[in-house]
């Protein structure tokens, strides 16, 4: 039976329908805000997963175009296909909201399904996901420690927060943050800023969390009314041979639990262990003395396996944490604000137009920029309505970055997630199309990772863009700050810079970039139920001391952007025209705008504005290019002296060619100091003259003279073309008129 839940959010009507679509998932809810409509769905397998040691979780977002009215623009392919980079990007967004709720412990698979029915064109669908995810897992009976809201807060150019801005709004925010939590704690942030000073972005994350409230009490109140049972762990019928076997893991556990804490801080701390191979050798160590202990006890090989497996990875985690909050020690030796040696480099390669290399310990990111003609911009495609994008980053994160083989695949949603926040992160400094008319790629290639490579990507990136002479505002800098908590976070420490055994169980990874000036993206994931105010306060202080001492380096290699760009990128100069003569550009059927483009070998790109982007390898000939659109669309005036050839004949004049586009007109009595009889008499048909415009009328035909112009001497040489002016008056003058006679 159908229920409906309704409020009025933040000025428009959020609506949650149960009980009608999709009755065999375990729940599934329709959520409305404006007239933007989502379908979440979430089902758990009966049984759990063998022989894994993670939780499986799937959250995936489906756009369907028919949702905007859209029919897909291929014209072999109508289908959706697989997830654009949006919808792929939302997804992760809520999978890092929702996934640190769930019982860890837990191995049957949970996949949440989100599918865009309608869009309104006015209300994120984003957001309106993030709720209903919250909704139908609170609903679900799933072990999840919900609910939760999300909200999106801009920012103003007046400086005012906007509580989830409708698409119009967003085009003029200076900050675009997505929130997920409650009014006590953040579990998930995802946004982007031009600049925005710390202070604000912590006045936005709170002013956000306290409207979110409304949202979350509506989801608490269909849970108690729509929730289902929890859906315990079913518990498997054993045998009493079963049970005794289970009893001996118990006691097999305790006993490499005792061990470990007595041994694991012995070999850990031991010595600062610098690298990631140094660290993995430690762990390695500890499992082998581990094993060793366990097998003068008398186990055998399978059992001591389990003990390894279930134990040590998850007992050195916490080691890691114990000795940061207890000691204020970490495993490399640094202290808790400390990062790790830090190198930038500039122009590695001769042939390519920009390129860097960043390193930060182990972390070691090439990136190297593309430049290209407008006319190489992305199109998108999505229900948000299709779009053109002149500013690209990807990331790859190839095996060998981490010591391993495996197969290369296609780019995954990691790949992807890592590229587009490196970018958010960069296009509050680029050039607008006007000032720097290029399509920019930057590809980040990962060749060593241990800690954030995706903020890597984002110093390297900034470097390889003024390496390639990208007129970008100011250099960007990124840091992952870390976060070490016990269980009920009644201590916790922040830590600049972490890497690999830093990130476990009671931590986050809390990624900020930035300026000098402020930050221009943020994300947190988080392993614990939330992190608070006073936390999150912390983390952004330190955070701006970690990236002034980044931009300090990368400032070594490169402070601004090069003067010129390399001689192997494209040249492309852009004006602007009226945009009413664009048409007289183009021509009939293309027809001149074709004939530049081939005989200049250079691309030509107009917007609907007016603007005109000119692109080729040869300057010489981008320059002829140019010259030829700007007589096209040249405005003359009354007065002006041009060079021009004679294009057409008549008996009342000639008329002058004056540029690709316009002629104009010589009448006979304007064509020399002295009468002229016939305009052929004197002139032929591609002779070369100089004119000067001596009106323009009301139509716009222009009216030339080339008198009193020493340039045309030459055609007046032995008055050519003067005719018996005298002579013919007065035989006209003599003749008597004949009468007639009736």
């Amino acid at each position: 039976m159908e229920k409906v839940f309704s409020t009025k959010w933040l000025g428009r009507d959020l609506t949650f329908k149960t009980g009608k679509l999709a009755k065999q998932a375990d729940a599934s809810v329709l959520v409305q805000y404006g007239e933007t409509v989502v379908l979440a769905t979430a089902v758990q397998s009966k049984k759990p997963r063998e022989g894994i040691d993670f939780f499986p979780l799937m959250v995936d977002l489906e756009e369907k175009l028919y949702a905007a009215g859209i029919i897909k623009g291929s014209r072999w392919i109508k289908r959706e296909g697989r997830p654009s980079d949006q919808a792929v990007l939302t997804g992760r967004m809520i999978d890092r909201a929702i996934r640190p709720l769930f019982n860890h412990d837990d191995r049957r698979d949970v996949q949440v399904i989100l599918t865009v029915l309608a869009v309104d064109q006015e209300n994120d669908h984003d957001i309106v996901s993030l709720i209903a995810a919250s909704t139908v897992l609170s609903m679900s009976g799933i072990d999840w420690k919900g609910p939760i809201g999300g909200i999106r807060v801009g920012l103003d150019k007046d400086d005012n927060f906007l509580f989830n801005p409708t698409y119009k709004q967003q085009e003029d925010c200076k900050l675009d943050l997505i929130i997920a939590g409650d009014s006590d704690k953040v579990i998930m942030l995802e946004g982007s800023g031009q600049e925005i000073p710390e202070e604000t972005v912590k006045k936005a994350i709170e002013a956000g969390q306290e409207k979110m409230k409304e949202a979350i009490d509506l989801i608490a109140k269909i849970k108690n009314e729509e929730g289902r049972e929890k859906k315990e762990l079913p518990t498997p019928i054993k045998s009493e041979e079963e049970k005794k076997a289970e009893q001996e893991k118990e006691e097999l556990l305790k006993i490499g639990e005792k061990w470990l804490k007595d041994n694991i801080s012995k070999t850990l701390f031991d010595k600062n262990h610098h690298s990631k191979n140094e660290r993995k050798a430690a762990v390695r160590i500890i499992k082998e003395e581990l094993d060793k202990h366990l097998f003068s006890l008398g186990y055998n090989q399978e059992k001591r396996a389990f003990v390894l497996k279930k134990l040590v990875d998850k007992m050195v985690e916490a080691e890691v944490t114990r000795a940061i909050l207890e000691e204020k020690k970490r495993v490399d030796g640094r202290s808790l604000t400390e990062i790790r040696d830090l190198s930038s480099e500039v122009s590695l390669f001769d042939r390519t137009h920009g390129s860097s290399l960043f390193s930060r310990g182990e972390t070691q990111i090439l990136s190297i920029v593309t430049l290209g003609s407008s006319g190489l911009e992305q199109s998108l495609e999505g229900v948000e309505g299709e779009s053109k994008k002149s500013f690209m980053h990807h990331y790859n994160f190839p095996p060998f970055s981490v010591g391993e083989a495996a197969p290369l695949r296609g780019t995954g949603r990691r790949e992807v997630g890592h590229g587009a926040l490196a970018e958010k992160a960069l296009t509050a400094v680029m050039p607008s199309k006007k000032d720097f008319p290029y399509t920019v790629r930057v590809v980040s290639e990962t060749l060593g990772s241990n800690g954030s490579s995706s903020m890597g990507a984002t110093c390297a990136s900034s470097l390889a863009l003024m390496n390639a002479g990208v007129p970008i505002k100011k250099a960007v800098a990124g840091i992952a700050m870390g976060l070490s908590s016990n269980e009920d976070m009644s201590k916790w420490e922040v830590l600049t810079d972490i890497q690999d055994l830093e990130d476990g169980e009671g931590g986050a990874d809390f990624k900020i970039a930035g300026t000098d000036s402020g930050l221009t993206a943020i994300q947190l994931d988080t392993k614990t139920l939330g992190i608070k105010k006073e936390t999150t306060e912390k983390i952004l202080i330190q955070g701006r001391q970690a990236l002034n001492e980044v931009l300090e380096n990368m400032n070594s290699a490169i402070e601004k952007p090069n003067e010129k760009l390399s001689q192997y990128a494209p040249k492309i100069v852009s004006f602007s025209v009226d945009p009413e003569k664009i048409g007289a550009i183009i021509g009939p059927g293309g027809k001149i705008i074709n004939k530049i483009i081939e005989e200049t070998e250079v691309e030509i790109d107009i917007e609907d504005d007016g603007l005109v982007m000119v692109c080729g390898t040869n300057e010489e000939k981008v320059k002829e290019a140019i010259d030829r659109i700007k007589d096209i669309v040249r405005v003359f005036e009354a007065g002006e002296i041009i060079v021009g050839k004679v294009v057409r004949i008549l008996d009342f004049g000639a008329f002058v060619q004056l540029n690709a586009n316009q002629d104009g007109l010589v009448h006979v009595s304007e064509m020399a100091p002295y009468h002229v009889s016939q305009p052929g008499d004197l002139l032929d048909i591609g002779d070369i003259v100089t004119v000067k415009i001596k009106e323009i009328d009301d139509q716009g035909r222009i009216n030339l003279t080339m008198k009193d112009l020493k340039e045309n001497e030459k055609f007046w040489k032995d008055n050519k073309g003067k005719s018996d002016f005298n002579k013919n008056n007065n035989f006209r003058n003599n003749q008597k008129p004949k009468r007639s006679f009736r």
